[in-house]
């Protein structure tokens, strides 16, 4: 990624921050932690990779993650660093944008994250976690309050990876999203052992068995950066086929999304990072080789995430290609010193038929301004509402049959489609 710096490092005005930036950046100093605000990633690169390295640092504010948004969206960064003396305690690598009156400072890409952990260092520099937690309260209120209205800190796990999060003694409210992981073991067999491995054997010989009625299919992770591109452009044309059915907006539709995932695939990183790959199931007859299945899946040290999935539903839907892919990713992981695979947030039923942990996830919302207030009990209300309407199966179900209903759709609901 580096030979691309320069497409994502352009400098951004920010109106009304009373301060210059990077290499004059804005200071404060409270207990020795200093906090500048920069908007060029290029100038926190070395310190942002070194905390990224952290077990406890999520892949979606790992560098590389974060510059494939940045160059493909028009929000502008906002990253603060933390220091004690010349180390780097902490990096929050927020974006600003704006939601109808509101300017809101988030984190980057939290529309398309599935966990998010900022990045601290492991020791936090000897401070103390609930020292730190407010020190950072504080200085995002100092910081940010002439540029945004609103901090929300979305989907922060309280807990990961055994360790509390930096910021865990601050106020929050639980998230309408969990996420879903299954811990992974060296042995694939003792992995299945977890979740039932006798039915997991036995969908996969019946998938297996199916999957031979079309010619068999090959395994495969797209390599070369054109086959990259045209297995994505393969899983945006399943994806836009499934919303259709379901008459639910394509959140992978829009131009600067689309960019950010082509922009994502292009970086080749190592095997244990990489911020994006694609695994798939073809078909190997000589009469049809198309793709049935498709899984975008990133790691980050020994944990892997799956981003998104689609099938063919026109073909071979009665071997359940998705799941035998994910068989196929889960073994193949297993044997790669992968340990935790996690299929991210929305409770789906497959999700469960393959996790044994279920992750809860709470938003951070600081009002900055008067507006923000507002802007934060908004937040508060919807993510209130949202969780009640998915803890009650029968209203959820209500509200996608509204949803489809009001977009002239007929389709039935799908239980494997979550909605926000």
């Amino acid at each position: 990624m580096n030979a691309h710096i320069s497409a994502f490092s352009i400098d951004v005005p920010l109106a009304g921050l009373r301060s210059t930036v990077d290499s004059n950046a804005t200071t404060g100093r409270s207990c020795d932690l200093t906090v500048s605000v920069h908007v060029l990633m290029s100038a926190l690169e070395a310190d942002w990779r070194a905390l990224e390295a952290a077990n406890t640092v999520s892949l979606h504010q790992s560098f590389d993650w974060c510059a494939a948004w940045v160059a493909t969206h028009v929000e502008r960064p906002l990253l603060l660093r933390g220091r004690l003396g010349d180390r780097t305690i902490f990096i929050l690598p927020l974006e600003l944008v704006r939601n109808g009156l509101f300017r809101t400072a988030r984190f980057i890409g939290a529309p398309h994250s599935n966990i998010n952990t900022g990045l601290f260092a492991e020791d936090l520099g000897g401070l103390p976690r609930e020292k730190l937690a407010d020190l950072v309260l504080e200085e995002l209120a100092t910081k940010l309050a002439h540029v945004a209205d609103i901090v929300t800190l979305e989907k922060i796990p309280l807990e990961w990876r055994g360790q509390p999060h930096a910021l865990a003694s601050l106020p929050s409210i639980r998230n309408q999203n969990a996420s879903y992981q299954l811990p992974l073991l060296p042995d694939f067999a003792a992995t299945l052992a977890q979740i039932n491995a006798k039915r997991r054997r036995k969908k996969f010989r019946v998938s297996e068995r199916r999957m031979e009625t079309y010619g068999g299919y090959d395994y495969i992770i797209a390599e070369s950066l054109d086959e990259r591109r045209a297995v994505l452009d393969v899983f945006l044309a399943q994806k836009a086929a499934r919303f259709e059915t379901l008459g639910l907006p394509n959140v992978f539709r829009d131009a600067p999304t689309q960019a950010f995932l082509r922009a994502a695939i292009a970086v080749d990183g190592m095997a244990e990072n990489r911020p994006l790959a694609l695994h798939a199931l073809r078909l190997r007859s000589e009469a049809d080789s198309r793709i049935v299945a498709i899984a975008g899946v990133s790691r980050k040290g020994d944990h892997m995430v799956c981003q998104f999935g689609s099938i063919d539903e026109t073909l071979a839907a009665d071997a359940s290609p998705g799941e035998l892919l994910f068989h196929r990713i889960i073994e193949r992981a297993c044997g790669e010193g992968v340990r935790l695979f996690d299929f991210g947030i929305g409770d789906q039923p497959y999700k469960r038929s393959w996790c044994t942990v279920e992750t809860a996830q709470y938003d951070i919302v600081l009002p900055l301004t008067l507006r923000g207030r507002v802007a934060a009990g908004a937040h508060r209300l919807i993510v209130r509402a949202k969780r009640a309407i998915k803890s009650n199966r029968q209203i959820y179900c209500a509200v996608q049959r509204f949803r489809q209903k009001h977009q002239g759709k007929a389709a039935p609901v799908s239980a494997d489609t979550d909605a926000d």
